[in-house]
């Protein structure tokens, strides 16, 4: 400790001169890359180091706000891995957290319940995990708020557990109860893990299996105290109420024994959890709650955590000097100095103190450890004593009890006999001699009671000394928790060293990781495709097999044959006297001759036949296909004449894009029809090929529809009957295909000429904004961009004669807060000029990088959508600029209100958007360019909320307000300006609805106007016709409607 007060001065001198938001910022951030890497959709467990992150920062903040708030915002519904890891993170942070987080976890079980009812529903294998586990958490919290003397890592001593229980019966029971059910939500989760999983020694060490398993640390460490706490319990109800009323509470306790120690016996065979945590052993049978003096039996199960850091995870120095490089960030160093002063390249005695720290440290945690090993196994033996003397005075007190009745028994007789003494003599015998029973009864009770006596004496002492143990038990915790003081001071000063770092690494490394995973999607489909490549091969080799056997055996029956020849040869040299016998001979080689002949033209049908076969199922695979096809393309047609689909539009660019795409599927089809009719064998070419034509072509004919609802009547008709006729030669080619001696004359011309067709009327209905030149399209996008920074750099002069107009005309209060909204006015439009010259620069690389061989202006027209999106975000600024300026000018003036100025930008600040948006549709994410127009737009951001901030506080000095005093008013007129002042609020309230209707209907005309078609071009005194209703058509180049103008697409 001694080594804490020697730190230079000059160190904890700029300690003091953190900024407090810095530091709040950069534990946020902190916090939201350790929740990013802890909670992902990668099937991997958590790793130790994010979740540790996250449990010191409820410390820090004393509860689990920042978790929440960025958990409440994680999209749990859209990934169940996600979800599971969700619930294992907020399992850690229950349990090892501050103390708080049970409060405030108390407020979103709502969304956890959420969270599980809908993966409840869900028929997959994470799913049915993540209801489980939330039912878990659920019940965690709900125990822990119930009983707040149990924190949630369900650490308590005896004594508390004793407190808890109270000396109620009723309370006892229904603790037990609780504890009962919150075991069985723990060992169900971990019975529906092991089902699962294959529990081998080698699957656990896989990572998808791993994800699972590492969520059962935590319940192993809930069960063991459960299972604790349940055992005592149930030995005080035992000694409380009759065994046979609690023989349901043995029932229940035994099931859950035999599910506890089948698990605990699984955990220990895995190689997963022997690295991690040491799991108790359970002993053979369950206690036997009927003998009061197995109590002294059990032990308690102990779970046992190793402090040594896994393998996977890099170990962290307290401080690094020498491995700083130069392109560290600023805000690093800028820590770094602020701690521990600018560094001079000479290793000090600071590194030395680190050192001797650190090795103090971990002498004073080995010897703690040592300690706590040590009072924990002298406190299981005294209780081990305390439990058999407890059973020896309970075995004491039933002697002495049944000596009472005894007692009790020989009185009475002693009694009756004595009332008998004057009828008998016997009597008096009988009476001498229950005097002298009851008297050596008595003597034998005395001394029982002695005994009694001493064992309580025992008890006391007993007692006496296990409260010293408690005791230094408790000054060993003290200087635990010193030291832990010690080292988290000298963790939260290394560790903003080291964040910045870190959070690159780990940023680099999970762009790595996806990488690797679409690398291994990648492979994944190659391996689909090669594997169906396989299964065809394979399909082919075992025709060759078949047919190569068929050979085999003709050469088999070619040999037995020329054998059988030969024999005959060999038989013409015999005797006479065997002229018979040879005769047989050959009549029987004959037959067998032709037997295998028979066979061998058997096995040639087979071949052949196979072979159509084959031919047949590749003709049919087709036919199936044709016919797919046929019902797509009829229903595509059909919705030509559906009455609903007239609610479905489409624009002239996309039908375009599809029937192009339409136009190119034809080529394909065309040379799968072309492999089909030259190998009948392989119509794998022609299927996919016909799939694709089927549905590209369908969604033409769709889009086409949908497009007509757009045009003109007269372009609108001629396009329905286009694609009427488009899907009408689809229809007859496909029925040439399903006629084997049309098959090969199949031609694709009149379904390309239908498809030309539809592609010219879709180029006659893009809109007129859009028949621009590429020579105009390419200069209208320079002049824009220069007529915006014109714009503000005229609106920066502007502001610059209205200060000195204000300095002149006013003064005061005026002055300083017309000065202070000019001036961030000022700041506002150079942020704005910057903005517009960083978007210029990077639309120039990214014209120069895209264009290639092409001119700028063939770019231009090739991106016309990216085109006019610049040129609209660019009119949205400069026309936001001098919005701003005016409304400067009228509140300088006093002629107009504040409220004008914060709107405006407000407004601005979502042009710059808009601008940056459509710049960084075709940047490159590496672009330097791109990183400072994203720069300049936060600071933008930032400069139009000082305008916003500095309106507000000139709006609050300059208004006055009057001061309410009501002391001189009476109760009735009280009452009355009570009743007028509810009055004007209802008024107000009615006003302040009319004007947000007026608004949004403002906005919903605005959005009109600006998708709205020029339905008619200048000096045609034919009207447009009127719109149908219900349809939004594709926007012209957008310009800044005002406030005045007419509504273009009203009815007549």
């Amino acid at each position: 400790m001694n080594s804490i007060k020697s730190v230079p001065a000059r160190v904890l001198s700029r300690r003091g001169g953190h900024s407090l938001e810095a530091e709040r910022e950069q534990f946020d951030k902190s916090q939201a890359v350790s929740i990013s890497k802890a909670i992902n959709t990668q099937e991997a467990p958590v790793k130790e180091k994010h979740a540790r992150r996250i449990i010191l920062g409820t410390h820090h903040e004393k509860g689990a706000f920042t978790f929440w708030s960025y958990a409440i915002g994680l999209p749990l519904p859209s990934s169940a891995i996600l979800s599971w890891k969700f619930c294992h993170v907020l399992h850690k942070v229950l349990r090892d957290g501050h103390p708080n987080v049970l409060q405030d976890c108390q407020r979103y079980r709502s969304n956890i319940r959420e969270t599980g009812d809908l993966w409840g529903h869900l028929h997959d294998r994470y799913g049915q995990l993540v209801s489980i586990y939330t039912r878990l958490l659920l019940t965690k919290i709900s125990f822990h708020t119930k009983h707040p003397e149990f924190p949630p890592a369900l650490e308590v001593s005896d004594e508390v557990l004793e407190k808890t229980a109270g000396t109620d019966v009723n309370n006892i029971f229904q603790l037990t109860v609780e504890l009962f059910d919150y075991l069985d939500c723990e060992l169900k989760l971990s019975e529906s893990v092991f089902r699962q999983l294959n529990t081998s020694m080698a699957v656990s060490q896989m990572s998808a299996v791993q994800c699972r398993l590492a969520p059962l640390i935590q319940v192993i460490q809930d069960c063991s105290h459960l299972y604790h706490y349940a055992v005592k319990l149930m030995f005080k109800l035992h000694s409380c109420l009759p065994a046979d009323t609690l023989q349901g509470h043995r029932d229940r306790f035994h099931e859950q024994f035999r599910s506890l120690k089948n698990f605990f016996k699984k955990a220990s065979d895995m190689l997963y959890f022997k690295r991690l945590i040491q799991i108790p052993r359970l002993p053979e049978s369950p206690p036997n709650f009927l003998r009061a003096s197995a109590l002294a039996e059990h032990v308690k199960p102990v779970v046992v955590i190793p402090e040594e850091a896994p393998e996977d995870e890099e170990p962290e120095n307290l401080i690094e000097i020498s491995t700083a490089s130069t392109t560290e960030p600023q805000v690093t160093s800028d820590i770094f100095e602020q701690t521990f002063g600018p560094p001079n390249g000479i290793r000090d005695d600071r590194d030395a103190q680190i050192e001797s720290l650190k090795k103090e440290v971990d002498m004073l945690r080995a010897e703690m450890e040592k300690i706590k090993l040590e009072a924990q196994r002298y406190i299981t033996q005294l209780k081990a004593q305390v439990n058999s003397l407890e059973g020896e005075v309970e075995e004491q007190r039933k002697q002495k009890q049944k000596a009472l009745v005894d007692n009790e028994q020989l009185r009475d007789e002693l009694e009756r006999l004595q009332r008998a003494k004057q009828d008998s003599d016997r009597s008096q015998r009988l009476c001498a001699e229950a005097e002298k029973k009851a008297n050596a009864t008595e003597i034998r009770y005395t001394k029982l009671k002695e005994k009694h006596s001493e064992l309580i004496n025992t008890h006391a002492e007993l007692l006496r000394k296990n409260a010293d143990t408690a005791k230094q038990l408790t000054v060993t915790q003290q200087s635990q928790e010193e030291v832990a003081r010690v080292k988290e001071q000298l963790a939260f000063q290394v560790e903003q060293v080291k964040r910045e770092a870190e959070m690159k690494l780990e940023d680099q490394s999970v762009q790595m990781e996806q990488l690797r995973q679409e690398l291994d999607a990648r492979r994944d489909e190659l391996d689909q495709a090669q594997r169906s490549l396989s299964h065809a091969k394979k399909a082919g080799a075992e025709l060759s097999a078949q047919v190569e056997a068929l050979h085999a055996e003709k050469e088999v029956l070619r040999r037995s044959v020329s054998e059988k020849e030969c024999e005959l040869l060999s038989t013409r040299g015999l005797i006479e006297e065997k002229e018979l016998q040879r005769s047989q001979e050959v009549d029987k080689a004959t037959k067998e001759i032709r037997e295998l002949q028979g066979r061998l033209l058997e096995k040639s049908n087979q071949e052949q036949s196979l072979q159509q076969k084959l031919l047949d199922e590749q003709f049919g695979i087709l036919q199936e296909t044709v016919r797919e096809a046929e019902d797509i393309l009829r229903d595509a047609v059909a919705k030509l004449d559906d009455p609903l689909h007239v609610r479905c539009t489409s624009s002239p660019d996309y039908l375009l894009s599809r029937a192009q795409a339409a136009l190119e599927s034809t080529d394909a089809l065309e040379k799968g029809h072309a492999q089909y009719v030259a190998s009948m064998a392989d119509a794998a070419g022609l299927v996919g090929a016909l799939a694709l034509f089927a549905h590209l072509m369908a969604d033409t004919i769709v889009n086409g529809s949908a497009t007509s609802h757009l045009a003109p009547t007269d372009h609108a008709d001629r396009l329905m009957e286009t694609c009427r006729h488009c899907g009408q030669r689809s229809l007859d080619y496909l029925g040439e295909l399903k006629d084997k001696q049309k098959l090969g004359h199949a031609k694709l011309g009149d379904v390309r000429q239908a498809l030309q067709g539809v592609l010219q009327l879709a180029q006659e209905l893009r809109p007129k904004s859009l028949d621009i030149k590429q020579e105009e399209l390419g200069d209208m996008v320079e002049k824009e961009m220069a007529s915006t920074s014109e714009a503000i750099e005229d609106a920066v002069r502007r502001i610059e004669e209205m200060m000195s107009q204000a300095r002149n005309k006013s003064s005061g209060v005026k002055l300083e807060v017309n000065e202070r909204i000019l001036n961030s006015c000022t700041d506002l439009m150079k942020a704005i000029r910057l903005l517009v010259m960083t978007s210029t620069n990077l639309q120039k690389e990214i014209v120069e990088s895209g264009r290639g061989a092409a001119t700028t202006q063939e770019f231009y027209a090739k991106n016309s959508r990216w085109t006019e999106g610049l040129i609209s975000a660019s009119k949205a600024v400069g026309w936001g600029a001098t919005q701003l300026v005016e409304s400067a000018d009228r509140v300088v003036l006093h002629t107009g209100k504040y409220e004008e100025l914060i709107v405006c930008s407000h407004e601005i600040a979502a042009s710059t958007a808009q601008l940056v948006a459509a710049s960084k549709v075709k940047a490159e994410k590496s672009s330097r360019n791109l990183a400072r127009l994203q720069e300049c737009s936060r600071n933008v951001n930032e400069m139009a909320a000082n305008v916003v901030a500095s309106t507000k506080s000139g709006q609050e000095q300059i208004e006055e307000k009057d001061t309410m005093d009501f002391s001189g008013m009476s109760l009735i007129k009280l009452k009355k300006e009570e009743m007028e002042t509810q009055v004007k609020v209802l008024e107000l309230e009615k006003r302040l609805e009319g004007e947000r209707v007026r608004l949004g209907e403002l906005r919903k005309q605005h959005y009109g106007l600006a998708g709205a078609y020029e339905a008619a071009e200048e000096g045609e005194a034919k009207p447009a016709p009127a719109p149908r209703r219900g349809i939004l058509k594709k926007p012209p180049l957008a310009q800044k409607p005002s406030l005045g103008e007419p509504e273009r697409d009203a009815g007549p």
